[in-house]
C-alpha cells in the first residue's frame, strides 16, 4: 500500500483514529489490490444473508421500517425546505404497493457547493492511504447493514429479497471496494519524493522532486432507480478516496439507498476528524429539473451519471467543463447457432429472462436462433420447436405465483407493465408467450408481470426496428436470422445504436465463436459463451469481469479500471535544490 505523502498543508484528521482504521483494514485493502490484479473471485462481504447473525434479517426490516413515515435523519447545508413525503411532492412509492411517506430535506445548490468547496482542504492534502481506510471504514459500516439496505432496495427500485441483498447491498459494497482500490494503486504511480541526482562533468546536480495527488474538486454523481447502490458506488469511492468532494443527487423515486449511503459517509467522515460536509444529497422537487442545474455549475469536475441515453447526451453537450463518466442505455442479446446442452441452455436461458423482469441493464432483450434451426445434442431443433421449449420452460418455472414473485420482483416503473400488455396483444409481433400479473403474498399491491415473449423475423423492416430499439422490462424478442454470421451483425449494429452490456452465444463451432469474440472485442462488449447451471449473462463479477466500455456508444468507461479512476485527479510536481548547488 504504497501511496504519496500528504504535502505541507496541516492535517485535518483524526490521528489515533486514522491509525485504528488502518490497522483494521490495511488486510482488507492488500486484499483487494491483489483481487484486481489477479482478477480471481474475492469479497471481504460475506454473500449468504444467514452469515450476518440470526437476528439480522428482522433488525434489517424493523430498520427499514422505522424509517418511514417520518424525516429523514440528515443534517444539510443551505437547508431551504423539504422533499416528499407524498408522491406529488417528490415522496417515494415502493413497486410493493405503499408509500414510503419519508421527507428528505432540500437544499440550496449554491450553498452545497459552498460547504463541499469548504471541506475539501483536509480531505485533499491527506495522503491516498488514509483516505483510502476512511473509505473502507465507510464500507464496513454500510456492510453491517446490508439487511437494511436489501430492504431499502427492495422498496425503491423493485428487487426480490435476493437480488436487493446481492446488487443493493453487498455486491455494491464490492463496487465500492473496488474503485477505492484501484484509486489506491493509481495515486501510487509516482513516488512522494524522489532524489534526482544527475553527473554534469566534474560535478553532481541533486534535486529533490515531490509529487502530489490533486483532486479535480466537486465531484456531482446522478443515480438511477434499477440499481442505484452498484452502479452508484464506483463513482462515489472513485471521487472520495482521490481526494474530491462527491454531491449525491439521486433519483426522485429512489432517493432513500443513497441518503442512507450519505448519512453513513458523513457519520464516518466526521469521526475521523474531517468535515462531513465532503458527501451532501441533493434531493429534488418534482419537476425542478435538479440535475441540469447542478451538472452545469463550474464547481462540477467530475460527473457520474448512469440512466438514460437521451439525458446522457444532454450532459455531454452542455457540461463540458466537467469529465463525465455515463453508463446508459443497452441492448443485450443472445446468439444461439447450436449447444451442446440444450436442456441447460432452455433452463439458464429463462431463468436469466425472467431474473428480476428482465430490468437489469445485463438483461438480454434479444434472442438470435437461425431460421433453419440449431443442431444440439438431442438432434436438429427447428426454429419453431425451439421457441416452443423455451416458452414451456419459462412457463413452468413461473407456473407458481409465489415462487414467480421471489425470481421476477416488481416492476419499478408502471410503463414497463403497460409494454408488457402491449407485447401480449400482438401489437409488436406474434406472441409466443403473453405476460401474466402475479400475485405476491406477503404485498397483494405490488405490480408484477411475467415477461412477454414476442416472435420476430429479422428479415422484416419493421422487427429490425425494434430489436435495435431497447424495451427495458419484462420483454424478450426471439427473432429468426439468415444465420449465424446475420444475427452476429445484428448483434453489432444493435450495440452501435443503442449500446450493449452482455452479450451471449451458444454454439458448437470455433468459428461461430470466434467471429463473436472478434466482434465483442472491437464493440467493447463482455462476451459469455455457452453458460448453463448457475451462472448467467446477466451476472458481473465484482474485481473480476469488465463492466461497460470505453470502446464507444452510449456508454463511456469500465467499472472500474485505471481510465475510471485516474481522471479524477492529476499529479502536480515541485523541484527544489538538495544541496547547494556548485557553481
Amino acid at each position: 500500500m504504497h501511496a504519496p505523502s500528504p504535502s505541507s498543508t496541516p492535517y485535518d484528521g483524526d490521528r489515533t483514529v486514522l491509525q485504528d482504521l488502518t490497522r483494521r483494514h490495511r488486510d482488507t485493502l492488500v486484499r483487494a489490490l491483489r483481487a484486481i490484479r489477479s482478477r480471481e473471485h474475492w469479497t471481504p462481504y460475506a454473500e449468504d444473508p444467514d452469515a450476518y447473525g440470526e437476528d439480522a434479517a428482522a433488525l434489517g426490516e424493523q430498520a427499514f421500517r422505522d424509517l418511514l413515515d417520518a424525516p429523514f435523519p440528515l443534517e444539510t447545508p443551505g437547508r431551504d425546505g423539504t422533499v416528499g413525503p407524498a408522491p406529488a411532492e417528490g415522496g417515494e412509492r415502493s413497486p410493493y404497493g405503499f408509500e414510503l411517506g419519508i421527507t428528505y430535506p432540500h437544499a440550496d445548490p449554491a450553498a452545497l457547493f459552498r460547504a463541499a468547496r469548504a471541506a475539501l482542504p483536509g480531505w485533499r492534502d491527506v495522503c491516498p492511504r488514509d483516505r483510502a481506510v476512511v473509505c473502507a471504514e465507510f464500507l464496513a459500516r454500510i456492510n453491517a447493514r446490508s439487511h437494511e439496505f436489501a430492504q431499502v432496495a427492495m422498496h425503491t427500485s423493485g428487487h426480490n429479497f435476493l437480488m436487493a441483498f446481492h446488487a443493493g447491498a453487498v455486491h455494491a459494497q464490492d463496487r465500492g471496494l473496488e474503485a477505492v482500490a484501484v484509486a489506491l494503486r493509481e495515486q501510487a504511480r509516482l513516488p512522494a519524493r524522489r532524489r534526482w541526482d544527475k553527473p554534469y562533468g566534474d560535478r553532481t546536480l541533486s534535486v529533490d522532486k515531490t509529487f502530489t495527488v490533486v483532486p479535480r474538486g466537486i465531484s456531482l454523481l446522478i443515480g438511477n432507480r434499477v440499481v442505484p447502490t452498484w452502479s452508484g458506488y464506483p463513482g462515489l469511492f472513485a471521487s472520495l478516496a482521490t481526494g474530491n468532494a462527491v454531491v449525491v443527487k439521486p433519483h426522485p423515486e429512489a432517493v432513500l439507498p443513497l441518503a442512507l449511503t450519505v448519512a453513513i459517509a458523513r457519520e464516518v467522515l466526521g469521526a475521523c476528524g474531517f468535515d462531513p460536509n465532503l458527501v451532501c444529497l441533493a434531493p429534488e422537487r418534482p419537476g425542478e429539473l435538479l440535475a441540469r442545474e447542478l451538472a452545469i455549475s463550474p464547481e462540477v469536475g467530475v460527473i457520474d451519471y448512469s440512466g438514460g441515453t437521451e439525458f446522457g447526451a444532454w450532459l455531454a453537450r452542455n457540461a463540458p467543463g466537467a469529465r463525465l463518466f455515463a453508463a446508459t442505455s443497452a441492448v443485450n442479446s443472445l446468439l444461439v447457432e447450436s449447444t451442446a446442452h440444450y436442456r441447460g441452455l432452455l433452463d439458464n436461458t429463462a431463468f436469466s429472462l425472467a431474473l428480476y423482469s428482465g430490468q437489469l441493464c445485463t438483461s438480454t432483450q434479444n434472442l438470435l436462433i437461425p431460421r433453419d434451426g440449431i443442431s444440439t445434442d438431442e438432434g436438429h431443433k427447428s426454429f419453431p420447436q425451439v421457441v416452443a421449449d423455451l416458452t414451456a420452460t419459462l412457463e413452468k418455472l413461473l407456473v407458481d405465483d409465489a415462487r414467480a414473485a421471489e425470481l421476477l420482483g416488481a416492476l419499478y416503473n408502471r410503463e414497463m407493465a403497460v409494454r408488457a400488455a402491449e407485447a401480449s396483444s400482438g401489437a409488436l409481433g406474434k406472441v409466443a408467450l403473453a405476460s401474466r400479473a402475479v400475485r405476491h403474498p406477503g404485498f397483494p399491491s405490488a405490480l408484477i408481470r411475467t415477461p412477454a415473449v414476442v416472435e420476430l423475423d429479422a428479415r422484416s423492416e419493421a422487427d429490425h426496428a425494434l430489436l435495435t430499439s431497447e424495451w427495458p422490462g419484462p420483454i424478450a424478442f426471439v427473432a429468426a436470422v439468415d444465420s449465424a454470421a446475420a444475427g452476429i451483425a445484428l448483434i453489432r449494429e444493435a450495440v452501435r445504436r443503442r449500446g450493449g452490456l452482455s452479450v451471449g452465444g451458444h454454439t458448437r463451432s470455433p468459428e461461430v465463436a470466434r467471429e463473436l469474440e472478434i466482434m465483442c472485442a472491437q464493440e467493447g462488449v463482455l462476451l459469455s459463451l455457452n453458460l448453463t447451471g448457475d451462472f448467467y449473462v446477466s451476472q458481473s463479477s465484482v474485481y473480476s469481469d469488465l463492466h461497460g466500455s470505453a470502446a464507444g456508444g452510449p456508454g463511456s468507461h469500465t467499472f472500474c479500471d485505471a481510465a475510471f479512476v485516474a481522471p479524477r485527479f492529476h499529479m502536480a510536481e515541485v523541484r527544489r535544490w538538495a544541496t547547494d548547488p556548485v557553481r
